[in-house]
């Protein structure tokens, strides 16, 4: 019955004469609200929003009743068989199906959304000074009619219902009331690179949470570059980005989907999309077709060059607005840029004789890159308040004599600026910082993407190097405890070649060797089997322990007991290589060194190994909802999880070969090498088990191999932060990305040609 709810109401409005505002407006609703009444988009509206609709309406009683059945509502029976007069006061006992416990908990997510992104966008804000002192005065246009939908389908108009354009220029502060104008809910913001489109999704944002109530929908910003419409549909990348950046929104939702999933789908999501010209070369005419394929209330962002080209290769967004960015004035920067610094006596600050060539040149090199908000707080952080950077060396055109030789230097000279001039550098050279800063921007390059997420350091690697990698480095780590462990055990005596300072050294350099190679071959193995069962990446944990499991079960516990099983053949097999190759492995050894014995004591490990992990998903439950994430804090939760598993891991492991040893060689011989070799091996398990995680490949590749290499400094989180602090880079919920693109596109250069 509810689908029939739009058509009919669509039907009373013209009835009536009203447009979608009117009738907003009447029944003290918003506008988003009756669009999405009328097109569909909400199923179930409150008994109260249709009473408020019927009254304003002006409805007849029979009417009312036609209404309200047509939403799904059940009608009482008129008392004293006269006919119900539907008053607001007289629907108490009528049956809402807003009231439903799943969507207390939807609301509750959203509401606790709604709160962390308006925490997180004003911490960002302040951290790039956007109110110091003032925000830059970003402006817009209406786009040329060539890159707007019809007026028709933007104002949602009925058939013979008036469709003139509507009033949509604007300043930075009118972002939301400029929105709220189109019915459709869909607007286009174009500009050039650097000219605020950011900073204007960040205020749009704040401004709609300001203003919205409960039942409307939050508005979240996604960086839409990572999307690839090809492969993926909006709805399920939405979903995807809403569960990385919050991992809370994984708990189950009211449909048995998580909260994420509801969220989107019961359009309580308003997405906010920004770099549409960042999405992938070839995809952006693909990328457009599936946004028209959605009714979805969307903001886009885009240069106007690419968002050009889609549209004249496919069509414009279906009922989508548009406005294109301003650059900025010589009187905006004349009341700006002198505001940002001291001044020097009697003669105005540093920027008077860059601000008397603007106004004598207008049209100027000079005056054309300092229209960009990008270039202007680019030159603010590198000129203002440092005592020596002097702006007037701006009008020297031997050096700057283009707006490209310009923007050069200020994209060149922000890193080294912020580094020297700003204290805590923890001692780092500036040529080193801009190397590893080189080095994360090529990455990302490489990746096709502006998301620096830690867990991804290293996944450019070719599959067989980071088995390789992944064996060595944890292999290494696997072979000195084990040296140190058999070395004691012949030192005292309890092993096969008597007891004696010089048994204990012998033993120790041949076990050391020999048990890390074992080691290493079996997490190498099992790193690829994972690779080649799960895909190319490691993604991070959303869970955390909780001692009051739900006991869920199912295709989690088959699929790692699956794992595991592939995890134990990589044991098996890796110690009968070592077998093999002629290495006694004294661990296995106590349960017969025979490589039938080694491919069997690997299964049966990677059997028990897969029943603990899958065991250990009924004691898993998503993170707190309202916990806030951001890439450290993520990092640190994933690596208190991976800290607990491994650690219940090398528990069973050291008591089950405890007891296998003692099965076959008694209860002494059981004790002592289940005290001794379990105990390496053990910690072995835990290595392993550690390695198959985005925590653990963080920690080998770049805490460990990266830095080695010298591609990044070995304190890399502390340096991510602090570049964090200094401006170089911000966060975007659980990545990080540089400041903006084009600082991204100079470092990536700057490497590569240095190499």
């Amino acid at each position: 019955m509810a689908s029939q709810f739009g058509p009919l109401l669509r039907q009373l409005r013209f009835r009536t004469g009203l447009t979608q505002e009117g009738l907003a407006e009447r029944a003290e609703l918003g506008v988003r609200t009756v669009r999405r009444l009328e097109t569909g988009e909400r199923a179930d509206p409150r008994v109260g929003t249709v009473e408020a609709l019927a009254d304003a309406l002006g409805l007849t009683p029979a009417e009312r009743v036609e209404l309200l059945a047509a939403a799904g509502n059940q009608v009482p029976e008129p008392a004293h068989g006269s006919p119900s007069s539907g008053g607001v006061g007289g629907v108490g006992t009528l049956s809402d199906p807003g009231a439903r416990p799943g969507d207390d908990r939807l609301a509750e997510a959203a509401s606790q959304l709604a709160y962390e992104l308006r925490a997180r966008l004003r911490r960002e804000e302040e951290q790039r000074q956007i109110h110091d002192p003032v925000p830059l005065p970003v402006r817009w246009q209406s786009a040329p009619a060539a890159l707007i939908d019809s007026w028709n389908n933007i104002r949602m108009t009925g058939p013979g219902e008036p469709a003139g354009p509507l009033r949509l220029d604007g300043e930075l502060d009118e972002i939301v009331s400029v929105y709220q104008r189109i019915p459709s809910g869909r607007l286009v913001v174009l500009g050039c690179a650097g000219s605020g489109k950011t900073i204007l999704t960040s205020r749009f944002v704040l401004g709609l949470l300001d203003v919205s109530t409960p039942a409307d929908p939050v508005p979240v910003i996604f960086s839409v570059g990572s999307w690839h419409p090809g492969t993926t549909q909006l709805r399920d990348w939405l979903i995807e980005q809403l569960l990385r950046d919050h991992p809370g929104l994984a708990a189950p939702g009211p449909d048995g989907s998580t909260l994420a999933a509801a969220l989107v789908e019961t359009g309580r999501i308003l997405p906010v999309l920004d770099g549409f010209d960042e999405i992938a070369s070839g995809l952006h005419r693909a990328a457009l077709a599936a946004l028209n394929a959605t009714t979805l209330p969307l903001l886009v962002t885009s240069r106007v060059d690419e968002y050009r080209a889609a549209v004249a290769a496919t069509d414009v967004l279906t009922s989508a607005g548009a406005v294109v960015l301003a650059g900025l004035t010589v009187t905006d920067l004349d009341d700006y840029l002198p505001r940002t610094t001291r001044k020097r006596g009697d003669v105005g600050t540093v920027w008077e004789p860059v601000l008397t060539e603007l106004r004598e040149r207008p049209d100027g090199d000079l005056a054309a890159v300092l229209t960009s908000p990008l270039m202007v707080n680019l030159a603010r952080t590198i000129y203002s308040d440092t005592p020596d950077h002097d702006p007037a060396e701006l009008l020297d055109t031997d050096r700057y004599g283009s707006r490209e030789a310009i923007e050069r230097h200020l994209l060149g000279s922000v890193v080294p600026t912020v580094y020297r001039n700003q204290p805590g550098s923890h001692g780092h050279d500036v040529d080193r910082v801009e190397h590893w800063l080189g080095f994360l921007a090529h990455h990302l390059d490489r990746l096709g993407t502006h998301d620096l997420a830690w867990w991804q350091l290293g996944s450019r690697m070719p599959g067989w190097l980071r088995m390789v990698v992944s064996g060595l480095v944890l292999g290494i780590a696997a072979g000195f405890p084990a040296a140190i462990v058999i070395g004691l055990i012949e030192f005292v005596g309890l092993g096969t070649g008597g007891a004696g300072l010089g048994n204990g050294l012998s033993a120790a350099l041949t076990a050391g060797p020999v048990e890390g190679l074992a080691m290493g071959l079996t997490i190498g193995l099992a790193h690829g089997a994972v690779l080649a069962f799960g895909g190319t990446m490691f993604e991070p944990s959303r869970v955390r322990i909780q001692l009051r499991g739900a006991g869920r079960f199912g295709a989690t516990f088959l699929r790692r007991v699956v794992v595991g099983l592939a995890v134990g053949i990589g044991l098996g097999a890796g110690l009968a290589i070592a077998r093999e190759l002629g290495a006694t492995f004294r661990i296995v050894g106590q349960m017969e060194a025979t490589t039938g014995a080694a491919m069997l004591f690997g299964v049966t490990f990677g059997l028990v190994f897969g029943l603990a992990w899958g065991v250990l998903a009924g004691f898993e439950a998503p993170v707190d909802i309202s916990s806030a994430v951001s890439p450290m804090n993520l990092l640190s939760a994933n690596r208190r999880i991976v800290a607990i598993q491994s650690l219940i891991f090398g528990l069973v492991t050291w008591v089950g070969y405890t007891i296998m040893v003692g099965a076959l060689h008694g209860l002494r011989s059981g004790l002592v090498y289940g005290l001794s070799y379990g105990l390496v091996l053990g910690l072995g398990v835990c290595l392993c088990a550690a390695s198959l995680t985005a925590w653990g490949t963080w920690t080998v590749f770049a805490r460990v191999w990266l830095p080695l290499h010298g591609r990044l400094p070995w304190s890399l989180p502390e340096f991510l932060e602090d570049a964090y602090r200094r401006g170089v880079l911000r966060r975007s919920g659980a990545v990080y990305q540089f400041r903006h693109a084009r600082l991204q596109d100079h470092l990536t250069h700057a490497y590569r040609t240095s190499r």
